[in-house]
């Protein structure tokens, strides 16, 4: 047996045992190394400093459910301002149409957003392509914009010229004076539009587009979520594909565009199901046969997927298929799941053979409550008086498509249909959309995030009232970012956040919320928009805290949270008090995460100006320089003394904040003479070991000095904070700042930046939190640390192993010796000290998983399962296999590999489209890792390992005052039978179908928006569409009788 088991007792006179031994280099390294921490970060210094103005600090507990509701009432202050915005935009645009009276040979010269300022060959204006004068914005990101003017988009497949879109351009000219006008009175406005019916697209300030490679620009604003939106009321509609023999070739190719662009126009709170007929009725999903779901990104993927799988034979059956919508409509109706609001019937077809109107009669009149869209598909027009009438008799609308470019412009008909009951209601509901990036407004950190305030326009001249015309939409982006900025983020501590969701559950903006690929951040996710609250708060299994915000309740709730840190590989393990409340006149509820303990508290401090010294840094979060034009060039710091002398009304700050930063400034300000006098000894830090010192306090100040120069840092991370994790300001604490939080007072939490990649582990960060008081409710006042070379800290950890207590000088082991092994690894179990240098920063699992498995078994480490949901998966496609088999994946999002078996359904879809195409694909997946914590009450243990014919020993101990182990173990014994522990995804469960079929029926509680327009009784359904050519024949003579009888 190795002498490594055995106990520190002195029983043998000359040589303590192999624990002891390690108890005596942790305690030497332990002591050297803090003395060397403390020392260059000035934390006694500091923590002395703070005691001296305790008299004047005065520590509040937050109250969590106060400070929601304020915060909620500013939200709400914020988004009236901008619905205001947009009501004068919907007056003056109501009175300009008016008073206009429609000219179809209506000439007239506009500023066309793709041909501004083109010049022909000879260098005059092409037409429609005056000059118009553009200059960069910094409030639009730095894009050349015109502030007096709007420009019109027209889409490539529209004329320019088109009489009817000239008029309403002409019109909507009175709307330039408004947007002018909503921007001097709210400069935070960004860009406002209006979208009109006829298709054009009128957006201030004025820029220029630029069309696609292809010459072309697809955007459409009738098919974009604010529009659709504000114009119609939430729907649930079912989609008959007929796939009868005859619909073979380029027909069922145009059907499968009509259902893909119906399917563009639903949003979430519409609710949708898909069934195609012959002599039989085929559910597309047959998991969903007999229900509809919710319009979400995810299924609606889903569902084209399965389009690929339609193919045409045998004949048609219409009636059938009528009947099987109209029941399902009705009985899903009745559950109260779907929109509870309007019902349609989509019905693609190259043709009717009867106007089926027994069916009609027996389900849906005399109170039409589902209204009929036929879209005849292809050039015959043989069937076309049928489908006609069925529109007519059901208040629907008739459109043929006989070509893939009819499509679009033939769907978005039935959209005006449906927002006729709210346009003779004259009911102008503000909507708000859920977020979504917006990629002309993205900077360097990152994209940003929008959601659009929109309203709909109605036509108020009375000789149509009851044809219901909408005119079009306005709107108004509002970046996630504003909503931020009134939320004085010092209150909520180092962990605390706040967050807010949709009424469908669904996060507008949330710390943990990441929407793009992390690959370069230029590609967005499928569905980013759409991520439920319960993907990110994850450990509320019961969606106790999702539900209670989507019902728009008031109250509060708790519980404890693993936080993941540092890349995915660290955890915080932290109790959260959460508190939440309606935003008034929006869709969205605001929650505020406050972690208890230091995290519930926070001080004023008190000072007087005069007393603080100005060499700060500061981030923009103290004063809004960005309001009025003449504080644009305004530093902070230049900003706080002007906001101080109180010479400017216009500059609003947060006069609270300022208060608490001056004074963590004063309190701090001795520190830059103590590093100053440590710089200027020669005899200090000689050999350069100790590069950097910083300090950061809870008011988002920070100091940094630096022992050598910029050239000479062994690592540059620190001061260039290119990652998130690093960066650090009163919205934000960095990973160091929220680690030493975490730890014992008085002691430092040492770790290898993982941001710098494998190949640049040169440095180590140590950090200390300073806490005011000595007691457990006191706040995290600040915190200070130094950057120190990896081979300095390195050398010091060998030099205190070397030493020894036997009185001869000779010990019975020492790390030089070939026989064991001698480790530092931290609280995390990733390696600092390794006498093989490669596995620096490796998980010490990876290279001892024997000990590691025992010291899990001991207690001494635990296993902390973590899951990611928002997780992007690689398939790799080299088979043609079904896509049930186990898919090797790597998950970008945390970097590591993982073999994982998608069993999601929208990822199954995605997976047969790669293995049929073979290549890979990324896709969204959910991802269940581990990640390991240390138990900090377990100090020191020694354990043996039973191995194949040897035993294994090992001795690990606690460095003192600080986050790491000391962990020697025998290497005689090699223990190779033991797998060694790896922190990859683990493999999910197996897929099976009935698993994707819960999760597509399964449907979180959701609150449906506040109004709903179905009908008006005086509407004029003959407004149906087409039906002005009909042949004089029976169907024309009918007609009228059949409306009049169903009138009564």
């Amino acid at each position: 047996r190795s002498n490594l088991s055995s106990n520190c007792s002195p029983t043998h006179t000359y040589s303590f045992s192999a624990a002891c031994s390690v108890k005596l280099w942790a305690s030497a390294f332990g002591g050297e190394i803090k003395s060397i921490s403390a020392k260059y970060s000035g934390s006694q210094l500091l923590q002395k400093k703070y005691k001296e103005f305790e008299k004047s600090v005065r520590v509040e507990e937050i109250d969590g459910l106060k400070l929601v509701k304020k915060l909620a009432e500013n939200m709400e202050e914020m988004f009236h301002k901008k619905a205001e915005a947009m009501r004068r935009l919907v007056e003056a645009a109501e009175e300009a149409h008016l008073q206009h009276e429609e000219d179809p040979n209506l000439q007239y010269e506009y500023f066309n957003a793709v041909l501004i300022n083109e010049v022909d060959e000879e260098g005059n204006n092409v037409e429609l392509g005056k000059e118009f004068i553009l200059e960069p914005n910094d409030h639009f990101n730095n894009l050349s914009v015109n502030l007096s003017l709007s420009v019109v988009q027209v889409p490539t497949n529209m004329y320019n010229k088109d009489s009817a879109i000239v008029n309403g351009v002409y019109w909507s000219e009175a709307l330039n004076k408004v947007f002018v006008d909503n921007f001097e009175r709210d400069p935070s406005l960004i860009w406002q539009y209006f979208g009109s019916a006829k298709g054009f697209f009128r957006q201030y300030p004025g820029i220029k587009w630029h069309p696609d490679e292809h010459g072309v620009i697809a955007f459409d604003c009738r098919n974009r979520k604010w529009y659709i939106q504000a114009a119609t009321s939430p729907k649930d509609v079912v989609i008959l594909v007929d796939v009868s023999g005859s619909m073979k070739g380029l027909r069922l190719t145009i059907a499968r565009q009509t259902v893909s662009s119906i399917l563009d126009t639903l949003g979430d709170d519409d609710f949708f199901n898909i069934i195609a007929y012959n002599e039989e009725l085929h559910y597309v999903e047959p998991c969903l046969n007999g229900t509809l779901v919710q319009a979400d990104i995810s299924n609606k993927d889903h569902f084209r997927e399965h389009l690929d799988k339609l193919y045409a034979k045998g004949i048609g059956m219409l009636d059938v298929a009528l009947t099987e919508a109209f029941s399902l409509l009705s009985e899903f109706n009745q559950t109260g799941r779907g929109s509870v609001c309007s019902q349609a019937i989509m019905l693609i077809t190259d043709g009717a053979v009867d106007t089926y109107d027994s069916v009609f009669a027996k389900y849906n009149w005399p109170d039409r409550k589902v209204r009929i869209f036929p879209y005849l598909i292809g050039r015959e027009s043989a069937f076309a008086d049928n489908l006609k009438w069925m529109a007519c008799a059901n208040k629907g609308y008739f459109t043929q498509i006989s070509t893939l470019a009819d499509v679009q412009e033939n769907v978005m008909e039935y959209l005006h249909v449906l927002s006729r009951p709210k346009v003779i209601d004259q009911e102008h509901d503000t909507i708000w959309t859920e977020a979504y990036i917006d990629s002309t407004l993205g900077d360097n950190q990152g994209p940003v995030l929008m959601t659009t305030v929109a309203m709909p326009v109605f036509s108020t001249k009375n000789e149509t009232r009851n044809k219901g015309i909408l005119l079009g939409v306005v709107g108004t982006d509002v970046p996630v970012q504003e909503l931020l900025k009134t939320i004085p983020k010092y209150k909520l501590g180092i962990h605390g956040y706040a967050f807010a969701i949709t009424n469908n559950g669904y996060i507008l903006t949330h710390p943990d919320l990441r929407p793009m690929y992390e690959e370069g951040k230029k590609r967005r996710k499928p569905n980013y928009s759409s991520v439920d609250l319960s993907e990110v708060e994850w450990e509320d299994k019961d969606d106790v805290l999702r539900n209670a915000m989507v019902n728009r309740k008031t109250g509060t709730f708790s519980m404890e949270v693993k936080k993941t840190v540092d890349k995915g590989k660290r955890v915080l393990v932290l109790h959260n008090d959460y508190y939440y409340t309606d935003i008034k006149g929006t869709p969205f509820s605001l929650g505020v995460a406050l972690s208890r303990g230091h995290g519930k508290y926070f001080f004023r401090g008190n000072v007087t100006v005069e007393e603080g010294g100005y060499r700060l840094q500061l981030l923009p979060t103290y004063c809004n320089t960005d309001e009025h034009p003449e504080h644009a060039d305004l530093s902070q710091i230049e900003a706080i003394k002007l906001y101080l002398s109180g010479r400017d009304p216009h500059l609003k700050c947060e006069k609270e904040l300022i208060q608490e930063v001056l004074f963590d400034a004063v309190v701090t300000a001795p520190l830059e003479a103590y590093w100053t006098s440590l710089a200027l000894n020669k005899s200090e830090n000689s050999d350069k070991g100790v590069e950097i010192a910083f300090l950061g306090t809870r008011t988002g100040l920070s100091r940094i000095n630096l022992f050598v120069v910029p050239e000479q840092l062994s690592n540059q991370d620190f001061l260039t904070a290119e990652d998130k994790e690093g960066v650090f300001n009163a919205d934000h604490f960095p990973l160091w700042y929220k680690r030493a939080a975490e730890q014992i007072p008085g002691t430092f939490v040492y770790s290898l930046p993982f941001s710098s990649g494998p190949e640049n582990k040169s440095v180590v960060l140590a950090s200390t939190a300073i806490q005011l008081l000595d007691e457990r409710k006191s706040p995290i006042a600040a915190a200070v640390g130094i950057q120190m070379k990896l081979e300095f800290f390195q050398r010091k950890f060998w030099t205190a192993s070397r030493q020894c207590a036997a009185l001869d000088g000779k010990c019975s082991i020492s790390c030089d010796n070939e026989s064991i092994n001698c480790y530092l690894i931290d609280n995390n179990g990733f390696i600092l000290v390794a006498e093989d240098y490669s596995q620096t920063g490796m998980f010490f699992g990876e290279v001892e998983g024997a000990v590691m498995s025992k010291l899990l078994a001991m207690g001494s480490f635990k296993r902390v399962t973590l899951y990611d949901y928002q997780a992007i998966c690689k398939i790799y496609a080299e088979s043609s296999d079904s896509a049930h088999s186990l898919l090797d994946v790597s998950v970008p999002e945390n970097d590591f590999l993982v073999e994982f078996n998608l069993y999601s359904w929208w990822h199954s879809d995605l997976a047969a489209t790669a293995q049929r195409s073979g290549r890979t694909m990324l896709v969204p997946c959910d991802t269940e890792y581990p990640a390991f914590v240390s138990e900090r009450t377990i100090k020191e243990n020694t354990g043996n390992i039973d191995c194949e014919g040897c035993v294994k020993s090992f001795v690990i101990q606690q460095i003192p005052s600080s986050n790491l182990f000391m962990v020697v173990v025998d290497n005689k014994c090699d223990c190779k039978s033991v797998a060694p522990i790896t922190m990859d995804s683990l493999t999910a469960a197996e897929h099976n179908e009935s698993l994707k079929c819960e999760r597509l029926k399964s449907q979180k509680d959701r609150r449906r928006p506040d109004s709903c327009h179905p009908f008006h009784p005086e509407e004029n359904a003959m407004e149906c569409g087409g039906v002005l050519g009909l042949e004089p024949g029976v169907t024309a003579t009918l007609l009228p009788l059949v409306l009049a009888l169903l009138e009564r």
